[in-house]
């Protein structure tokens, strides 16, 4: 058995979101949070024996040579900072010589890829396995981890391994989303959808509590699916008076027609909420297979603001069938709903979802550099746009939301708090964009340099935007 490794996990971040305009918009938007599953796998290998460390680098400055001093590196990667892990991952190889493993969404998406730069790759959900891959007795190359079945028997995240700050506490009362929309890439990792107990939900919660965070972030993908299971949750919280200053979750529109669950989220402060509308475009939502009816997304706004809940709207722009006049609608009802941020989110075909296989087979993808694929950058040739076409509707959407003009409705629908952070991010916008066009090579002329393949523009669309 091997005794008292020193490990290193490390959530890297890509470059241009380590540069001052997006950390001082990130610190703006909301409370600094932690990802859970590094803090779980560092606690289970910590409680065997092991000395674990956990920095997150996107919310603390990170020095790689901290890993000169372990003899053990793990990387958790998504698509947009596998090129920062994949560049530490080779460094801590390379050079320092040091043991290196990797998981996460990326590298369970494409582990051959990921085992490029590591001596190791974990496909699925580690924490089974973890002990045995860092005490090498699971020596495969690519090591296939089942699926949890009991999540209640997994550890809560151990924060006193983490090394980099963090404001509010990140709790998962779910795992997967029993939904399965294609160009989600969690859902296909996270299979089947399972619960957690609302007493194991509890025990967490009241840890937090007594670790005195002001914030509570509920990550499930979907926290609402289950009503009735959320329900006793928060009224739970509520009698043992576990609120908190604001909690976020996830949810979808359908809770519109649910008033007893927006009193009991009101009343616990769950009070800030993102939803993905996507698109007005029924359409749409069939195409992506989001199982949602637009009507709902109608009833959302004045309910959410008679509770006084934030609403975070998503949207996706990109989806074949959108036009700019499906994108100026969806904007522009975000606006009229008073919402209170607004995520426009280029529609992104990370590896192993169905809308990557899509454009794959109909070979349409034309960027093929990880670090693009952060919904903020067009990768692939869009059905009724060209790449800078669509990229300017990426930047005119956030131009317009956050414009200052909305600005008295945010003061008296949710407070001055609410304004600041706002007009915050307003100002940072309007400072960034320039310098985000430049160095993220989204000028007009470079899309220009890549051939657009034929593509049939569907009748509707055409119609709807008068083309």
């Amino acid at each position: 058995m091997v005794i008292n490794v020193k490990i290193i996990l490390v959530v890297p971040t890509a470059e241009y979101r380590r540069n001052f305009f997006y950390r001082l918009a990130s610190y703006i938007y909301g409370p600094s949070s932690a990802i859970t599953g590094p803090l779980i796998i560092g606690g289970i290998l910590k409680r065997a024996g092991h000395n674990v460390e956990v920095y997150q680098e996107f919310d603390g400055y990170f020095n790689p040579r901290c890993m000169k001093y372990c003899d053990l590196v793990g990387f958790y990667t998504i698509t947009s900072n596998i090129n920062r892990a994949y560049e530490l991952a080779d460094l801590a190889r390379n050079i320092m010589g040091k043991r290196v493993i990797m998981g996460g969404l990326h590298a369970s998406s494409l582990p051959e890829e990921a085992l490029l730069h590591a001596d190791q790759v974990i496909v699925g959900e580690a924490e089974q396995v973890i002990l045995d891959v860092v005490e090498k007795k699971l020596t495969d190359d690519i090591i296939y981890a089942p699926p949890i079945k009991n999540i209640d028997v997994l550890p809560f995240p151990d924060y006193s391994i983490l090394k980099t700050p963090c404001n509010a506490a990140n709790i998962l009362t779910t795992r997967g989303c029993p939904y399965s929309c294609s160009f989600c890439s969690s859902s296909k990792m996270f299979i089947p959808y399972r619960e957690r107990s609302i007493e194991n939900v509890i025990e967490e919660i009241r840890m937090y509590k007594k670790m005195r965070f002001k914030y509570l972030n509920f990550q499930d993908d979907n926290l609402t699916a289950n009503k009735e299971r959320i329900k006793k949750l928060l009224k739970k919280m509520i009698s043992e008076n576990l609120i908190f200053k604001e909690t976020f979750f996830f949810g979808r529109a359908d809770i519109a027609f649910d008033n007893e669950l927006l009193e009991l989220l009101r009343d616990a402060r769950a009070r800030r909420v993102l939803v993905g509308f996507e698109s007005l475009n029924q359409s749409s939502h069939d195409l992506i297979n989001k199982k949602m009816n637009v009507e709902d997304i109608y009833s959302l706004g004045d309910k959410l603001t008679a509770y006084k809940i934030k609403l975070i709207a998503s949207i996706v722009l990109g989806m074949d069938t959108d036009g700019s006049e499906d994108i100026k609608k969806i904007v522009d009802h975000c606006i009229n709903i008073n919402a209170y941020q607004l995520q426009p989110a280029i529609l992104t075909p990370f590896p192993g979802t169905e809308i990557y296989k899509q454009l794959s087979k109909e070979n349409r993808i034309f960027e093929k550099d990880w670090q693009f694929y952060d919904m903020m950058n067009v990768v692939f040739h869009p059905k009724y746009f060209t790449s800078a076409e669509l990229q300017l509707e990426f930047f005119n959407a956030l131009k317009k939301f956050y414009s200052i003009k909305p600005l008295y409705k945010i003061l008296k629908i949710y407070g001055s708090e609410a304004l600041l952070r706002r007009l915050g991010i307003c100002i940072i916008i309007l400072l960034s964009l320039p310098h985000y066009r430049i160095t993220r090579k989204v000028m007009t002329s470079v899309y220009a340099t890549h051939s657009i393949p034929s593509i049939n523009i569907p009748s509707e669309v055409k119609q709807r935007d008068g083309a």
